[in-house]
């Protein structure tokens, strides 16, 4: 039986622009509770509007974020957008209202102090204004307001981007289609761009929330932490394009573990041996047959870390591991960059440190 087709959605610029249509149709007396828009690709959306009303700033349109079957977190959010005529403008200023947030780093693609509402959706604001209006220098004032923003943003990496008071009104056309792989990769870059608009060239890429409060803690800057969930090769390949200088792999035993045998991509469904390459590194430094058995049948890498450690060899196993990640990464890079290796466990303890990242940290005043 064939796959059903996966449903698409709209953005939240999308539903920004529809309200602005919403209002405009309002304005004229004429029915706004469906609006029809192109999308910058050139697809047709047809958008409802759950509201509109007159109020003193302006006319203001409630639109229902639908994300199809992408699982976007602003999924049934209401986006508010009001629309406010002015005669004394020729152009169109944007706001952002409660739950939208504001840039407050470089490196993001909009100037320090703007509203996080991206190109693509002031575009198709801009051409729904031009559209309703005949006219491209028609002055009007547009705040978008998302009131579950506030807690959404918590959600993302807008905190991390220097984004504050809220979420962005993002999308690259109006079109919402269930996301790629290759748009969620895309989505970690920018963190990268703002480490080094910021003016530093050393990272700590942190596959996830375990790794990056250790790098907090042994004083590594907010700005300098990345969050590359199972891309590594993927955010270490940006780095090295953007010339960063230095990278450090800051994660769990699981993650480093496939890094040091050589795989790049660390979800389990792409590739897991885990266990293998403990069992090989301790049997290297001295495990016994058993215990490389015992290894190979543990439930998780912190069973056979245990095992490991039980049998008194977890410090030049951990070391090995770690100066192979930093092998396989330069290596990886064609030694663009110089990369080192911390590997963690779920506690936060630091179990294994090669020498790069022993350098790189001593450069930098982290406490290791």
């Amino acid at each position: 039986m064939a796959k059903a087709e996966l449903r698409s959605g709209y953005t939240t610029g999308a539903c920004a622009a529809a309200g602005v249509k919403a209002a405009f149709l309002f304005r004229a007396g004429e029915d706004w509770h469906e609006v029809e828009l192109m999308a910058l690709d050139g697809t047709p959306l047809t958008i409802p509007v759950k509201a509109v009303e007159e109020t003193p700033d302006g006319i203001r349109a409630e639109v229902v974020k639908f994300s199809g079957d992408d699982p976007d977190i602003t999924n049934g959010a209401s986006v508010f957008t009001t629309l406010t005529l002015r005669n004394d403008m020729s152009c169109i200023e944007f706001r952002a209202g409660e739950g939208v947030g504001t840039v407050t780093k470089r490196g993001m693609s909009l100037p320090v102090g703007e509203p996080s509402i991206n190109k693509g959706p002031r575009e198709l604001i801009r051409r729904v204004v031009e559209e309703m209006t005949g006219s491209a220098d028609f002055g009007a004032v547009v705040t978008i307001s998302i009131p579950a923003g506030v807690e959404l943003a918590k959600k993302t990496l807008n905190p991390v981007l220097g984004i504050e008071g809220g979420i962005s009104v993002i999308g690259t056309t109006g079109v919402l289609r269930p996301m790629s792989e290759e748009a969620f990769k895309d989505s970690l870059v920018p963190q990268i761009d703002v480490a080094l608009a910021a003016g530093l060239d050393t990272l700590v890429f942190v596959p996830g929330k375990i790794g990056e409060r250790i790098a907090l803690a042994i004083g590594v800057p907010q700005e300098a932490a990345v969050e590359t969930s199972n891309f590594i090769g993927f955010m270490l390949d940006s780095a090295a394009e953007r010339g960063v200088k230095n990278v450090v792999i800051l994660g769990h035993t699981g993650k480093l573990v496939k890094i040091a045998a050589g795989v790049f991509h660390t979800h389990n469904r792409v590739a897991d041996a885990r266990l293998e390459t403990l069992a090989a590194y301790a049997a290297a430094e001295g495990m016994s047959t058993e215990g490389v058995r015992t290894i190979l049948t543990s439930n998780t890498t912190e069973d056979a870390m245990e095992c490991i450690a039980a049998a008194g060899l977890a410090d030049a196993v951990c070391a090995a591991i770690a100066e192979r990640v930093h092998v396989r990464a330069e290596r990886y890079l064609f030694g663009k960059v110089r990369v080192g290796a911390i590997m963690v466990n779920f506690a936060g303890d630091i179990l294994g440190v090669d020498a790069a990242a022993r350098a790189i940290a001593r450069e930098h005043g982290w406490r290791l």
